[in-house]
């Protein structure tokens, strides 16, 4: 649900702009609110995991997301629907990093990879859901309900949780206050300006205040927080201690760059399918299909090589694939190829997916002590969030740069408003180039992921873990 909400609205935004009745800047906040909310407090709330159990966090995070989610549906004005977003997005927040955090401490590094398999696996499908999902229900019930579908998957989780995720023990903590406020101002600044860059033409904002000079401020920020991680006296917010660990910082620098191939690479293709080729948003979508049934069937069989092989192996090529697909993809935009072929490199990219998101997590978790595995799970998710951020204003640049190169003087500004069938033919050889040429992008920084994996070191046996019962109780045998 969380992941599937920073991509189901794009779809949605033109039914959003009609039925409220407001401009293109405003529906634009509907998903910009979310995501700042949402990536924001990653580390904060990873943290919190620690203090007071993954579980507890977890269920109040669901409960906040799926009352949320009822009240987007039911905003009768644009500012009502923003502010219902950045509740959802706390929500999203208060949940993401303890579902890693419980697989973390449940499974002992030598048989995680199936569930961390199974958790990459839904991330990388969400993603690409998303606007096959927003498609059809906008098509056939209007936008409230991409929210209001939100509201009985989040009761049924709430009892699946509640039944069968155990209450693990806590670890206590002094909440590092001075570093809750750094690390928020910090990554509000920076995130704020990447993700509006675009917006005011990476110019002025408003009066002295630019998107550059928030995205340093926010640099500036961030390196006081890690200063005062480093050097503070009480116990840090985020232990430093973790990017001692050589696999743990090359898998979030990994991530990064995954976070980045992932989102940057739907928008071309998205623009592609409807202007270039005619296609419907439902049509569109569904020519991601291929990745998202992929990732789904190979998942559980990579999980179980992972456990059995070096990860690095299986990451490795899922990075090479993931940039040969996007290359693929780049030659293949043409506005005549056939559909058929367009769907070859799609279904390269779901066994990219299947390599990637298993072996890099599993990396990253495999030597966390139990104490910080929220921690660990706040950083790694922040990582990953911080990376489809860039990937988003980096396309959005190369796309513009690219159309004003590849389209005659002029045209650049009205291309993209054409509808999906009316783009004049005399514009369509230059218009598909363009968005080849913009896969080159995550081609490229999936090959630096690449370069990042192939320094992962071998994992070591780990036979010191012992699972953690789910209970405190006398009867209760231990998990295996």
């Amino acid at each position: 649900m969380i992941l599937v909400d920073t991509t189901i609205v794009s779809v949605a935004n033109p039914a959003i702009l009609r039925g409220l009745d407001t401009d293109i800047n405003a529906v634009i906040w509907v998903t910009s609110a979310y995501l700042l909310a949402y990536a924001v407090p990653l580390l904060i709330t990873g943290r919190l995991g620690d203090r007071f159990g993954p579980k507890r966090l977890y269920l109040g995070g669901l409960t906040v997301f799926t009352l949320s989610s009822a009240w987007c549906g039911l905003a009768d004005s644009i500012e009502m629907l923003i502010a219902a977003r950045v509740v959802q997005g706390l929500g999203a927040a208060m949940m993401t990093p303890q579902t890693m955090a419980v697989i973390t401490r449940i499974f002992p590094p030598d048989r995680r990879g199936a569930a961390m398999g199974l958790w990459g696996a839904t991330a990388g499908v969400a993603t690409l859901v998303g606007p096959v999902l927003g498609g059809l229900l906008v098509d056939g019930f209007g936008w409230e309900w991409i929210f209001f579908l939100n509201v009985p998957v989040g009761v049924l989780a709430f009892v699946l949780v509640l039944r069968n995720v155990p209450n693990l023990p806590t670890h206590p903590h002094r909440f590092d206050l001075l570093g809750v406020v750094l690390s928020a101002v910090g990554m509000f600044l920076l995130v704020f300006g990447i993700q509006e860059g675009e917006t005011y033409d990476w110019g002025v904002i408003a009066g002295p205040i630019s998107v550059w000079s928030l995205i340093i401020a926010g640099l500036v920020v961030l390196t006081l927080f890690v200063l005062w991680q480093r050097f503070g006296r009480g116990e840090p917010l985020l232990p430093l201690a973790l990017f001692r660990d050589r696999n743990f910082s090359l898998a979030n620098a990994a991530i990064t760059t995954v976070g980045f191939g992932v989102t940057s690479m739907s928008l071309p293709l998205i623009f592609y399918f409807q202007t270039v080729r005619g296609m419907t948003p439902t049509q569109s979508a569904l020519m991601l299909v291929p990745t998202a049934v992929l990732g789904i069937v190979l998942a559980p069989v990579v999980g179980k090589l992972v456990d059995r092989t070096n990860p690095r192996n299986l990451a490795l090529g899922g990075m090479i694939l993931l940039a040969v697909a996007l290359t693929w993809y780049a030659v293949l935009l043409r506005p005549d190829t056939p559909v058929w072929l367009l769907l070859l490199p799609n279904a390269l990219l779901g066994l990219a997916n299947a390599g990637i998101w298993s072996p890099i997590s599993n990396t990253a978790t495999r030597n966390l002590p139990r104490q910080v595995a929220g921690a660990g799970s706040g950083v790694y998710n922040t990582t990953r969030q911080v990376g489809a951020v860039l990937g988003s204003a980096g396309i959005a640049v190369l796309m513009e740069a690219r159309l004003a190169a590849e389209l005659p003087s002029g045209a650049t500004a009205g291309a993209s408003e054409f509808g999906a069938a009316t783009l004049p033919a005399a514009l369509q050889d230059g218009f598909a180039a363009a968005m080849g040429q913009s896969l080159l992008l995550p081609a490229a920084i999936a090959l630096v992921g690449a370069v990042v994996v192939l320094f992962f070191a071998k994992p070591a046996p780990n036979r010191a873990w012992g699972a953690e019962a789910p209970a405190p109780k006398a009867e209760a045998a231990p998990a295996p």
